[in-house]
């Protein structure tokens, strides 16, 4: 197969349906967090500001275990294939940490789940992202990634509103005595574990994957179809350049540490321990890589990660600061909407009070509002970029979330929040697809799932940041009001739009 030298085969709807459904159940648990978790800590007893500190787990969680696991499943093969075997076993570990979340006796045991659950919920997620770039050909890209927007949005819609329908359909109680999770929040993640094992279930057994031969005369014949060849050359690994690592992880680990020392000298807001640490540990990491490639271990994983997240082709690092502002801006909205909508809208802040839970749970059906839009919008996206761009559309739909996530300032009947949440799903659905259908035609496949791990740290370190400064902004800027950490992050999303006119989409081929 490797001689044929031909392109992928286009392949069929309900064969991209298959291939993509079980990312159906990986947004169960997602949605799930993303919607509940929040309410969760406060019940538990966490502080407003204290919030983004312990959200941490999920970002933190992702930047570690997503290169890993690109990096590996490139280099395996098994009777599952090379992907599917990641999607299996990070289903199982999710499902589990999905039951145990809502019984969580105390905050610091439920800080812990989220991280369990979020590194399980990863290691089925990056492989997925670099299935759709070896199965389909450049021209069903964006049909893809549209058809897991399709089943992220459909699987969040039902997820996020679990809670609202567990109470208002089936009678469970929505209120509890304090420090106990309400009934409705724990049947909602029970049901979540079963939907999110078994949709992934019926990818791994219903798909197939094409061997590490096919991908590399499917790499070769696609490869003479680029213009812009230059953009996608590789650099090689040479001992030399170990040099360069071990000078620069030397300064930031350094700074690093004298960044850590003066927190903890002057009591700076414990969120600094984030920026600090994570710079003293890429330190490390860099001079580790630096001494193994200086020694002449240029195979080893940790060279080619950081030499290949240095080297990225000339697409994806535009791309990354595309997603770099958009998802600083969706962490906003995900840790704030409840504390903004149940405070600025329902006027209250208590955890116990069915006046809070009644906002908490309209939260969830906002969310799946957001995700509903992202389902129904998704097909339309390839239509759309055929006749303008993928930058085009993109950049249209983070304007119209940006606007969305602003209007919340203004909105004081709760059900115009709908509208706000119209804007926010049209541009989550780009989130979800564009970008990587921009970056599956600009990366090699036989880095695929490395690449799209590497790009994920353009997801986690927006997150990062945001779980750095919003706590301190919102405590001693925003005298407490999370509304306006969702302005923040509305802006930021529209400066995501600006700078995606910058990107270079070298291969914008696309389906209608």
């Amino acid at each position: 197969m490797s001689e044929n030298n031909t392109k992928r085969p286009i392949l069929s709807f309900w064969e991209i349906w298959n291939m993509s459904f079980g990312f159906l159940g990986i947004q169960f648990g997602f949605a799930l967090q993303n919607a509940n978790v929040s309410r969760i800590f406060e019940t538990l007893g966490a502080n407003i500001d204290d919030i983004p500190i312990l959200w941490i787990a999920a970002p933190l969680t992702g930047l570690i275990i997503q290169p890993i696991i690109g990096y590996f499943s490139d280099r395996t093969w098994t009777r599952l294939g090379r992907r599917r075997p990641y999607f299996l076993f990070g289903a199982i570990f999710a499902s589990l940490a999905l039951l145990m979340m809502p019984n969580s006796p105390a905050l610091w045991v439920a800080a812990g789940m989220l991280w369990i659950m979020d590194a399980s919920i990863n290691v089925s997620m990056e492989p997925f992202r670099a299935f759709v770039g070896d199965m389909l050909p450049s021209e069903q890209r964006t049909k893809g990634f549209a058809m897991q927007s399709f089943f992220i949005g459909t699987g969040a819609v039902v997820a996020s509103a679990l809670p609202w329908v567990m109470t208002n359909w089936f009678g469970i109680a929505n209120t509890a005595p304090e420090g106990l999770i309400p009934p409705s929040v724990k049947w909602s993640f029970y049901f979540g574990a079963f939907a999110f094992i078994t949709a992934v279930g019926w990818t791994v057994f219903r798909s197939k994957e094409y061997s590490p031969e096919e991908l590399e005369a499917f790499e070769a014949a696609e490869r003479a179809e680029v213009v812009d060849k230059e953009s996608l050359r590789e650099v090689p690994i040479t001992a030399g350049e170990g040099q360069k690592k071990i000078n620069l992880g030397g300064l930031l680990a350094i700074i690093g540490l004298v960044a850590t020392y003066f927190t903890f000298s002057f009591e700076l807001d414990k969120e600094v321990y984030i920026a600090s640490g994570g710079l003293f540990v890429v330190g490390l990491v860099s001079l580790l890589a630096g001494v193994l490639q200086k020694s002449g271990k240029t195979n080893q994983g940790l060279v080619v990660v950081m030499h290949d997240m240095i080297h990225m082709p000339k697409t994806m690092k535009q791309l990354s600061v595309v997603q770099f502002f958009s998802w600083f801006a969706l962490f906003a909205m995900w840790i704030y909407t409840t504390s903004a909508v149940t405070s600025h809208i329902y006027g209250t802040s208590d955890t116990t009070s069915g006046l809070y839970n009644e906002g908490a749970d309209w939260v969830g059906i906002l969310f799946s509002v957001y995700n509903g839009v992202a389902a129904i919008v998704a097909f339309a996206l390839a239509p759309i970029a055929r006749r303008t761009s993928r930058k085009i559309v993109h950049a249209g739909a983070l304007f119209l979330g940006g606007l969305g996530l602003i209007s919340i300032y203004f909105v004081s009947n709760p059900s115009m929040l709908v509208l706000s949440m119209i804007g926010v799903g049209i541009a989550w659905a780009s989130i979800l697809s564009m970008p990587y259908a921009i970056l599956a035609g600009s990366i090699p496949s036989q880095k695929m799932g490395l690449y799209m791990g590497i790009f994920n740290f353009f997801i986690v370190l927006p997150q990062l940041l945001a779980a750095t400064i919003l706590g301190f902004m919102t405590r001693s800027l925003f005298s407490g009001h999370a509304v306006y950490a969702l302005i923040v992050g509305g802006v930021v999303m529209i400066i995501a739009g600006l700078v995606t006119f910058w990107v270079d989409d070298v291969d914008a081929v696309v389906e209608e």
